[in-house]
């Protein structure tokens, strides 16, 4: 690959209009046509069997030429997760692409991610959360995991959300993770390889980089969330957002808008998560149309952690140092009703330049005018 991935701004897209049986049919064809199924957790032993085992594709999305099938939403850990089959884009002269088993799951922040690998020990059951980065955390410098490398595109997490709503009520499922997952040893952070050789190769070309691999956006004072300043160009385009979807969410209160906006130069989107009593951003995404077998665009977005942090997140509310901060210090709410190790995250996000002009925005003041 030596030319420049494409890009291209669409709107959201859309779960396809099929009944379950015939999606599920569709994918059973594709198997009998020639495409092979790997599953590189548990289930690798028989992948053909974990369709007879219950996870049969009920729903199927398609995004710039990648099929996802995804089979109903269940419980496990905690967590909401689709057992899903990635099928990526075929590329000319390289036979029928293969077919991947992954697990899709809702994070926190209210975004849908694609799992890296699982750790499931005695000890701990951890899913993995992508790249790792040489970061300066709290003065501590080491290898950290970038998690919004695990997001999935802006582009569909309204659907996702849509085929989580058609879904019968979740069931719990504690074996989805350690089927469908690469099961990987207790210290392994980092992702396995067929994780970040797409994005190596993608990255390797200069003309793919977006700020060339730098910050777009950074906090002059990493204690003042009104320092934040941006790269110009790179801000977002209140005047011209992309689309937007409506969703819930018990744990924020109500009724939950996702708005994609684009930067003012076009080169990456944002998604502003807007519920009844708070506003944060999901770290910004590329316009890049390659996706990997994991379902996941393959360029970065640098930009300071801090911008992207969910309106609850973890802190150590107990104050046993059990729970590490994820909110800077003097900025943590009250704690979260749903989750005693989280707490409000406003204090820090409401004050972000960012976040106040969205609010004062055209577009922001809609949901205001909806309630």
């Amino acid at each position: 690959m030596t030319d420049p991935i494409p890009t291209k701004i669409i709107s959201n897209v859309c779960v396809a209009g099929k009944s379950d049986r015939r999606v599920g049919k569709d994918f059973r064809r594709l198997l009998a046509d020639g495409h092979t199924l790997r599953v590189h957790g548990q289930g690798k032993r028989d992948p053909m069997g974990l369709l007879s085992d219950g996870y049969t594709p009920k729903h199927e999305i398609e995004l710039f030429g990648t099929r996802f099938f995804l089979c109903n939403l269940r419980d496990a850990h905690h967590l909401k997760v689709f057992p899903a089959f990635v099928m990526p884009k075929g590329v000319p002269g390289h036979g029928k692409p293969q077919i991947h088993g992954r697990v899709f799951y809702k994070d926190s922040s209210l975004v849908w991610r694609s799992a890296s690998h699982y750790i499931n020990t005695p000890d701990e059951q951890w899913i993995g959360k992508g790249a790792i980065r040489w970061q300066n955390k709290k003065g501590a410098r080491g290898w950290y995991s970038v998690e919004e490398t695990t997001n999935l595109p802006f582009e569909m997490q309204a659907a996702l959300d849509d085929a989580s709503r058609r879904s019968p009520k979740s069931r719990r499922d504690e074996r989805v993770l350690f089927l469908f997952l690469r099961n990987a040893p207790s210290d392994r952070v980092w992702p396995y390889y067929d994780f970040e050789a797409p994005r190596e190769r993608a990255m390797r070309i200069a003309a793919n980089r977006i700020n060339n691999n730098k910050p777009i956006a950074r906090f002059e004072k990493h204690d003042d969330p009104r320092s934040l300043k941006f790269v110009p160009g790179f801000e977002p385009d209140f005047r011209s957002p992309i689309d937007e979807s409506q969703s819930r969410s018990t744990m924020y209160g109500g009724d939950i808008r996702k708005i994609r906006i684009a930067s003012r130069n076009r080169k990456i989107q944002y998604l502003f998560v807007q519920g009844p009593n708070h506003v944060w951003l999901i770290s910004p995404q590329s316009f890049t149309t390659e996706l990997s077998s994991y379902g996941l665009r393959t360029i970065d977005v640098v930009a300071d952690e801090d911008l992207g942090i969910p309106g609850y997140e973890f802190f150590d509310n107990r104050g046993d140092g059990e729970v590490d901060d994820q909110i800077p210090a003097g900025f943590a709410g009250p704690v979260c009703p749903y989750d005693p190790d989280r707490a409000d995250a406003s204090p820090w996000n409401h004050r972000m330049p960012v976040v106040q002009a969205f609010r004062r925005s055209k577009v922001g003041r809609r949901f205001q005018r909806l309630r």
